[in-house]
């Protein structure tokens, strides 16, 4: 699968380069990132160079996607399609994404997710999403819950990351759902 560039009003997802290395070494900084994703922490220099590497074999092999969020050519984020299926009865991804501090509470990631969201189902014609976030992870949620994700449950110990393993809350999206916005009960 080649990269693409999505676009919003605001936005530009396309592929981190090596151009991006400082940009991500600097926001996988913040406390924040490390505590709500599977980043390394400490997160370094040759970090971020290894992980430009791999996004270009997970677009070729076509197992994930991955997009730099850049706002006036500013980095803001990261957001993917991650373990991309295909079955015969319509294929299916996670979603992942986080912001960097300058740009939080401002409505960015809600918006290059909405890019995701639709790429996902028009150009890959996948069935289903699922978001999952560590217990706790609220400005995660209220994104994927302004995209229309449906809260389904908690899993017991059931994300890993540097930190061990931590109960994560799961929800899902179907192409045919009418992204609505519902209620959650951790929210």
């Amino acid at each position: 699968m080649q990269p693409v560039i999505l676009r919003t009003d605001r936005l530009v997802l396309s592929i981190p380069t090596e151009a991006d290395v400082d940009a991500i070494t600097a926001a996988c900084q913040d406390p924040e990132v490390s505590r709500w994703t599977t980043v390394p922490s400490p997160y370094s220099r040759s970090d971020a160079e290894d992980f430009i590497g791999l996004v270009d074999s997970w677009w070729a092999d076509g197992v994930e996607t991955v997009w730099a969020i850049r706002r006036d050519g500013v980095l803001a984020g990261m957001i993917g399609l991650h373990r991309i299926t295909q079955h015969p009865h319509g294929g299916e991804a996670e979603i992942g994404y986080w912001g960097t501090a300058a740009h939080r509470g401002q409505g960015v990631m809600g918006e290059a997710a909405r890019a995701v969201v639709d790429y996902a189902f028009g150009e890959l014609k996948l069935v289903r999403l699922t978001w999952r976030a560590v217990v706790g992870n609220i400005p995660s949620a209220r994104t994927a819950r302004g995209l229309g994700f449906r809260y389904e449950g908690m899993l017991r110990q059931g994300l890993a990351g540097p930190r061990g393993r931590d109960d994560g809350w799961i929800a899902g999206l179907l192409a045919t759902d009418d992204r609505t916005p519902v209620e959650w009960p951790v929210l």
